[in-house]
């Protein structure tokens, strides 16, 4: 799998920001088939940063109503990529 196809987009939540100011912590969108070590190297080479630690956690699409018709959103995974001391993505610098 590229290294780009792994992570699919940045968190934006308050809880990613707090997690970036309080322990170094960055929060992605990632592809449902990747794992640990892969989400780490692609950080890694694509940010130019040393990745200390990963939790990933798998969320269920909620059932949504349109009407009378039910339906349903899509299963994501999200992880938590916790930096090394004096690391930091630029990316989310300058927003």
């Amino acid at each position: 799998m590229n290294t780009r196809e792994i992570i699919v987009k940045p968190l934006w939540t308050e809880k990613t920001t707090a997690l970036k100011d309080k322990a170094n912590q960055v929060g992605f969108v990632v592809d449902g088939k990747a794992n640990k070590i892969e989400i780490a190297k692609a950080v890694e080479s694509i940010f130019s940063v040393k990745v200390e630690k990963v939790r990933v956690i798998r969320l269920r699409g909620k059932v949504k109503r349109m009407g009378r018709h039910l339906g349903r959103r899509s299963d994501w995974k999200k992880a938590y990529v916790t930096l090394q001391k004096g690391a930091k993505i630029e990316v989310f610098e300058g927003v």
